[in-house]
């Protein structure tokens, strides 16, 4: 394990990078870049972190979470909100959650139809597709806000984990009087890992998640109304997960 400042990936070297280590790390201003939009473009999205509700299904009895998440399907250059839908995890791949069907409250309509939020997820889909073929491609996504009102938030509190899909891209947001929330990602089939912090807004890090584990340690107050905002989106082949016994929501 080794810990520097944070490894950053050329982003010529995107498709190689997730290739070879599993991997990549984007700075925000590459992230623009492959959105092709602006950092201000992507800001129009922040607000909407204001407006996510409780987490309810905390099983550690925390009260740290905010959250909302919808679905998509990709296909080409085609992004296609879902019906609105359960989230749902094996318990093989989230000890923690896994095997409940979590209803959250969805993305704000107004923040699906920002340009931005599309270009970042086609965006992203297509980077995903330059290493493995996919299409379609499940996505899911999920903002989260991990608040330390009550002291210690908990950004993974399932601990080092995969998630169970083809890819996971974790964005963040913001950060605001925290410390800690570094970034942990380890060989999934061996003993190597990083560990580093992202600290402006849209870094990006970019999983195989076949390839590698990840998780993000405790975030503790460092002023008042301590939060870290992300956004979380995965990519899957063949169908959401818990597809067979999914109970979709219209």
């Amino acid at each position: 394990m080794t810990t520097h400042a944070p490894p950053f990936t050329d982003i010529a070297q995107l498709t190689d990078a997730l290739r070879g280590s599993g991997y990549a790390l984007l700075r925000p201003a590459d992230v623009a870049t492959l959105a092709g939009c602006s950092l201000d473009e992507l800001n129009t999205l922040v607000a909407s972190w204001d407006q996510l509700a409780p987490d309810s299904y905390l099983k550690d009895g925390g009260n740290y979470r905010r959250r909302r998440h919808s679905c998509f399907i990709q296909d080409g250059a085609t992004l296609t909100q879902t019906a609105h839908r359960a989230h749902w995890q094996p318990v093989e791949y989230n000890a923690l959650h896994g095997g409940m069907h979590r209803l959250f409250e969805p993305v704000d309509p107004a923040t699906v139809a920002l340009p931005a939020w599309g270009k970042l997820l086609r965006a992203l889909g297509d980077a995903c597709s330059r290493v493995r073929a996919g299409h379609p491609w499940y996505v899911e996504a999920h903002q989260f806000r991990i608040d330390t009102l009550e002291g210690i938030g908990r950004p993974t509190p399932e601990g080092a984990h995969r998630d169970g899909v083809d890819f996971v891209a974790v964005l963040l947001v913001g950060r605001s009087h925290i410390k800690g929330g570094e970034t942990r990602i380890f060989q999934a089939a061996g003993p190597d890992g990083k560990r580093f912090t992202m600290l402006d807004p849209w870094t990006l890090i970019l999983l195989d998640d076949a390839t590698v584990i990840h998780e993000s340690t405790p975030i503790q107050p460092d002023g008042e109304n301590g939060h870290r905002d992300t956004l979380v989106l995965t990519w899957r082949t063949g169908g959401f997960q818990g597809d067979t016994e999914q109970r979709t929501v219209t």
